[in-house]
């Protein structure tokens, strides 16, 4: 079972999730689950902008929020087969506003971009974690081949180009709502 999400005090950064897993986890449930890499700790940095990932034996990964939105595992991300991959652009400063336990085999974080329909499984998050650098070049090299950045448009976040929903930039895309 999975515990609460709450804020930590005592960490520099001033905003702070983790969620801790419930010691009510049997180790049968835990060696059921023995091909999945079952965390016994996240924890959001919102400050530093990583997801900090601890698994029992001491190993740790830091996931940038970044490249956890850009490699979101949800349709608007990875559509829905080979090929069908949509660039994510502009997400460097993106920040995880909430993370939602999924059952006992996933989180659902919801971005401040308004992005929240990704569900990470545990195998998933720790092949973020293994494979981060390698996701990093390829990430960029795609923006680079794309003439894409990491920074946001700020032109069209800002735009008052006006739209349905009211909110500046709306009609340009830059609310995140279309």
């Amino acid at each position: 079972m999975l515990g609460s999400i709450f804020c930590d005090p005592v960490c520099p950064d001033s905003s702070i999730l983790n969620l801790i897993f419930d010691n009510s986890m049997t180790q049968a449930m835990r060696e059921q689950t023995a091909a999945t890499a079952l965390p016994s700790s996240l924890t959001v940095h919102v400050k530093s902008k990583l997801l900090e990932v601890g698994y029992e034996g001491g190993k740790t990964y830091r996931i940038p929020f970044e490249l956890m939105r850009v490699y979101s595992p949800s349709a608007e991300v990875m559509g829905h087969g080979p090929g069908q991959e949509t660039l994510q652009v502009g997400k460097m400063h993106v920040i995880i506003e909430t993370l939602e336990p999924v059952g006992h085999y996933a989180v659902k974080p919801k971005f401040s971009d308004g992005h929240e329909s990704g569900i990470f499984s545990w195998d998933y998050i720790a092949w973020l974690g293994e494979n981060q650098e390698a996701l990093w070049a390829d990430y960029l090299a795609r923006l680079n081949v794309a003439g894409a950045s990491r920074e946001p448009d700020f032109a069209a976040l800002t735009s008052d180009a006006g739209g349905d929903c009211g909110k500046p930039g709306c009609g340009s895309g830059g609310c995140g709502s279309h």
